[in-house]
C-alpha cells in the first residue's frame, strides 16, 4: 500500500485547487484609447495615446512612485507584428495626504501616456490589433483600494498613410516623461531587501506551533537517519528541500490564477475551506496512526531503492516537504506579512520570486542538512528508546488534529463536526483492520479501499455542510473587553468623536492569532490600559470567507493576519505587527492619548 506517495500526491493536487472566494475589483479609473493617424503605412512610427480618466477624490501612484513599496502606474501595449513599443508617461505631481507625512508622486484626474513604434513592413492585412493594459492602484486620503488591471483594445487600419488626428493628445507635456523600464537602483534595493524578509519569515516559520507536526516527523526521520550514510541523509534532506519549494510554487501559481481571477488571495486563505480543514485532519490521524503502529508505509521496491536505505525513501521526505508548507501555512510571523503583502500586489515573476524566498527559508534547516550532513551524528544512535519517541511524535500529531477540529467547529455546525468525526474514525477503524489482515490480501485490499472512501466521505462532509452563521453579538468570549463586532465606519466616527478604537482581526485558525490574543491582548496589563483610556474594542473574524474584510486588509496592503490597528483622534490609524507584544501596545495606547491630550491643551 503505497500510503505515502499517494499522500504526496493528493497533498499537491489539492494544494493547486482553485480558492473558492471571489472579490470585485474596484475600478476607480478608465481607460480610453486614441490613435494619432487614420490610417498608416508599413514602415510609419504609430502613436497611441491611453488616456486614464481618475475618479474625483481619488489618486493613483505615478510610474516611479516614491517609496518602493507603493505600486507603480504601468501601461503595457501589445504592437502588430511584436513590434518594440516606447511608452512614455506624464510628470507626476507631489502631493501630502493624511497617512504620509511627506507629499507622494501621484496622477489625479486625467492622464495621457503615450506610446510609439514602428509598423513592421510585412503585414497581411488592411487592419491590426493594439491592445493595451493599466495597472494601477487607486488611493484617497485615508486609504487604498486592490491593484486593478484594465484593459482596452483598437483597431488600427493599414494602407496609406493617412492624416493627422487627435492632436492635442500628442502635443504639448505629455510626452516629456522617461521611457518605462528605467528602474531605479533604490526600487532593487527594495526588492532586495523584501526578499530578505521573505526568507527571514519562511525560517521563522519553523518556529511556529503550526510546523510542530512536521518537525516531529522529521525529528524522527532524523534519528533513524543517524546510522545512514551521507548520501542518504543528503538525499533525503533534498527531497523535503525539493517537497517544500514545489508546494510554495504550487501556491504562487495558485495565487497568480485567483488574482487574476478577481479572487481574494492571501496567506492561509485556503482554510477558510472546511474541505480543506477535513483533508489536513485525515492526512494528520494518517500520521498519527502510523507512528503508533497500526500499519507500515511499504513502498514499492524500485522507488525504496532510488531513496536509499532509509525505508521511507524519497517519496517520504518529499511528502514531509509539501505537508510542512500546508501546516506552516496558517502561521504568520514577523518579517512575513509585509513581504508576501508586498509581493502579491505585484506582477507574476515577482509572486514567485518571493515564495520561492519564503520557501527557502522554511527549508533552510534541510538545505544546511544536505550541506552538512554529518550534523545528523549529533542525534543519539537508533535504539530500542525510539518506540517511545514514535508514541510521543503520535501524540503530537493527535494534538494537531484537535485543533484542526476546533478550526472546523468555527465554520460549520455542531452537528456536522460530529458527521465529519464519526468519518474520520471510520478512516482509523479501516486502518485497524487492514493491520490486523495480515495474511488476506482480500481484506487487506477490502480494508485499503475503505480507508480511500472514508477519507472521501471525510471530506465530502466538510465540504458540503452549511456554513456556521456567526450572530451580531458574537465577538469573542473575552474576561476583560467587550468586543463589538468590527464596522470601519464606526470605527472611524468614534475616532472623530475622540475616542480610540482597537481593531483584530482574528481567525480560528491561525494560530499566530489565537497567540497574540491568549499572551498579549486578554491580559490584565492591557485590560487595565484600555479602561483607563477607554479605548473601544472591535474583533472582525476572518475564519469563513468574508469579502468585506478581504477588501480591507487589501487597501491597508495585507495579505494575512492577524491584523491589528489603533484608529486615534486627530491622528493617523496606527498598524501593529503581526506578533505583538505587552508593552509595544500599552506604550501605543499612552502615546496616543498623551497626544490627543496635547492638542486639546
Amino acid at each position: 500500500m503505497a500510503v505515502r506517495i499517494s499522500i504526496a500526491i493528493t497533498l499537491l493536487v489539492l494544494l493547486v485547487a482553485p480558492v473558492s472566494a471571489q472579490l470585485e475589483q474596484e475600478e476607480k479609473a478608465q481607460l480610453e484609447l486614441a490613435l494619432d493617424r487614420s490610417s498608416y503605412a508599413p514602415g510609419d512610427e504609430v502613436r497611441l495615446a491611453a488616456i486614464m480618466s481618475i475618479d474625483d477624490g481619488w489618486h493613483v501612484n505615478g510610474n516611479q512612485p516614491s517609496y518602493d513599496y507603493l505600486i507603480p502606474t504601468t501601461l503595457e501595449v501589445t504592437a502588430p507584428g511584436d513590434a518594440e513599443v516606447t511608452i512614455v508617461y506624464p510628470d507626476h505631481e507631489m502631493k501630502p495626504f493624511a497617512f504620509t507625512d511627506e507629499p507622494i508622486a501621484v496622477y489625479e484626474g486625467r492622464v495621457v501616456m503615450v506610446a510609439s513604434f514602428t509598423l513592421p513592413a510585412a503585414l497581411e492585412g488592411n487592419t491590426a490589433n493594439l491592445e493595451a493594459s493599466l495597472l494601477y492602484q487607486a488611493c484617497d486620503d485615508k486609504s487604498c483600494l486592490r491593484p486593478v488591471t484594465v484593459k482596452q483594445s483598437l483597431g488600427l487600419a493599414i494602407g496609406e498613410t493617412g492624416a493627422s488626428t487627435n492632436a492635442a493628445l500628442f502635443d504639448g507635456d505629455a510626452t516629456a516623461a522617461a521611457a518605462v523600464g528605467s528602474g531605479s537602483s533604490g526600487q532593487s534595493g527594495g526588492l532586495a531587501m523584501m526578499l530578505l524578509f521573505g526568507v527571514l519569515g519562511g525560517l521563522i516559520l519553523n518556529a511556529m506551533p503550526c510546523v510542530l507536526p512536521v518537525l516531529s516527523l522529521k525529528l524522527f526521520g532524523l534519528v533513524k537517519d543517524a546510522g545512514e550514510s551521507r548520501g542518504t541523509v543528503v538525499a533525503g534532506a533534498l527531497a523535503t528541500v525539493a517537497g517544500v519549494l514545489v508546494s510554495f510554487w504550487a501556491l504562487a501559481a495558485l495565487a497568480v490564477g485567483a488574482r487574476a481571477a478577481g479572487a481574494a488571495v492571501g496567506w492561509g486563505v485556503q482554510f477558510q475551506q472546511p474541505g480543506f480543514v477535513a483533508f489536513l485532519a485525515v492526512i494528520v490521524v494518517l500520521f498519527s496512526l502510523n507512528m503508533w503502529g497500526l500499519f507500515e508505509i511499504q513502498l514499492p521496491q524500485k522507488v525504496a531503492q532510488v531513496g536509499g536505505t532509509s525505508r521511507d525513501g524519497l517519496a517520504g521526505h518529499f511528502a514531509s516537504g509539501l505537508f510542512a508548507t500546508l501546516m506552516a501555512t496558517p502561521c504568520s510571523a514577523p518579517f512575513l506579512a509585509p513581504a508576501v503583502g508586498f509581493a502579491l500586489a505585484q506582477p507574476a515573476w515577482l509572486i514567485f520570486a518571493m515564495f520561492t524566498a519564503v520557501g527557502v527559508g522554511l527549508a533552510l534547516p534541510y538545505i544546511l542538512l544536505a550541506i552538512a550532513p554529518q550534523m545528523v551524528k549529533l542525534l543519539p544512535k537508533p535504539g530500542a528508546w525510539m518506540v517511545m519517541l514514535r508514541g510521543v511524535m503520535g501524540f503530537l500529531l493527535a494534538a494537531s488534529a484537535v485543533w484542526l477540529f476546533f478550526v472546523l467547529g468555527g465554520q460549520i455546525a455542531a452537528a456536522w463536526v460530529a458527521f465529519v468525526q464519526l468519518a474520520l474514525l471510520t478512516v482509523a477503524l479501516f486502518v485497524w483492520l487492514h493491520g490486523q489482515s495480515r495474511t488476506g490480501a482480500t481484506a487487506r485490499l477490502v480494508a485499503v479501499a475503505g480507508v480511500v472512501l472514508a477519507s472521501f466521505a471525510t471530506i465530502a462532509l466538510a465540504t458540503s455542510a452549511p456554513v456556521k452563521v456567526v450572530g451580531e453579538g458574537d465577538g469573542g468570549a473575552s474576561a476583560y473587553f467587550d468586543w463589538r463586532p468590527f464596522d470601519e465606519t464606526a470605527a472611524i466616527d468614534l475616532a472623530d468623536d475622540g475616542r480610540m478604537v482597537f481593531v483584530d482581526i482574528t481567525a480560528d485558525w491561525c494560530l499566530t492569532c489565537k497567540a497574540n490574543e491568549a499572551g498579549v491582548i486578554e491580559t490584565a496589563k492591557v485590560a487595565e490600559a484600555f479602561e483607563r483610556h477607554d479605548v473601544i474594542t472591535m474583533k472582525a473574524d476572518w475564519t469563513n470567507r468574508d469579502d468585506i474584510i478581504a477588501e480591507y486588509l487589501a487597501r491597508w496592503g495585507r495579505s494575512s493576519i492577524p491584523f491589528y490597528i489603533l484608529y486615534r483622534p486627530g491622528q493617523d490609524p496606527h498598524v501593529f505587527p503581526s506578533v505583538l507584544t505587552k508593552g509595544e501596545l500599552v506604550g501605543t495606547v499612552e502615546d496616543s492619548a498623551r497626544a490627543v491630550s496635547a492638542s486639546l491643551d
